[in-house]
């Protein structure tokens, strides 16, 4: 039987800047270059560790710039230099109100020596109404650097935007704490079981709902 279920993790994404939680200094780094004029044409590169909120803040910076059915998001390891130079040369059309273009790569440390090379030249040509955004986790960043593709280059043409895991625990906490009692998954433990949570999942908010989905807390309740 199908169900209807949305997960946590989508259900309770945040759509704005001022809901992220735990990440003030990318956000106010975003809001900065929105008020200076946006993301045109340039690529911004979003690093972190897992669970940490790079592809949210990635849509939330698309949704700055192009109308949704305007974003194409995909992963970079299924991506072929030509799709990527099919995907790229779609930028330059105008889109739907307010008439930008966004793509975001996922999974960037994926991309491969031929795709880095498309981007090069394809970067330099971004029109003013399109960005390309990546995002990576910290670990997939390094072995990119470490590997024998020389993603520097690529870099240059970038934003950098990076994404913490410290200092999250009270404040991932408190938000995975109110979605819990939001959606009747809370077993009572009171703000300091949902630290302990967040210890558990390394400070990953996408493993903390799904550990909240999972009726884990109902569960902790049930075992004490």
């Amino acid at each position: 039987m199908l169900s209807n279920h949305t997960p946590l993790v989508e259900k309770y994404r945040p759509e704005t800047l001022s809901d992220v939680v735990g990440q003030p200094k990318a956000c106010n780094q975003v809001a900065s270059l929105v008020a200076r004029g946006g993301f045109g044409r340039r690529g911004v590169w979003i690093s972190g560790p897992t669970g940490t909120g790079k592809t949210t803040l990635a849509r939330i910076i698309g949704r700055t710039l192009a109308h949704g059915s305007c974003t194409v998001e995909t992963v970079a390891r299924l991506l072929t230099p030509a799709s990527l130079a099919e995907l790229l040369q779609g930028l330059h059309y105008y889109g739907f109100a307010p008439g930008g273009r966004c793509l975001i790569i996922n999974e960037a440390h994926g991309l491969s020596r031929a795709c880095i090379e498309v981007l090069l030249d394809g970067l330099e040509s971004i029109p003013g109404h399109a960005t390309v955004i990546f995002t990576t986790t910290t670990l997939g960043e390094e072995r990119l650097f470490e590997g024998q593709i020389d993603a520097g280059p690529l870099m240059d043409r970038c934003i950098t935007l990076g994404l913490t895991n410290q200092g999250l625990a009270a404040a991932f906490a408190t938000r995975a704490m109110e979605i819990a009692l939001a959606e009747g998954l809370d077993g009572g433990q009171g703000l300091a079981g949902y630290v302990a949570l967040a210890k558990r999942c390394k400070n990953s908010m996408r493993a903390m709902l799904q550990e909240i989905d999972s009726g884990a807390m109902m569960q902790a309740k049930a075992a004490a």
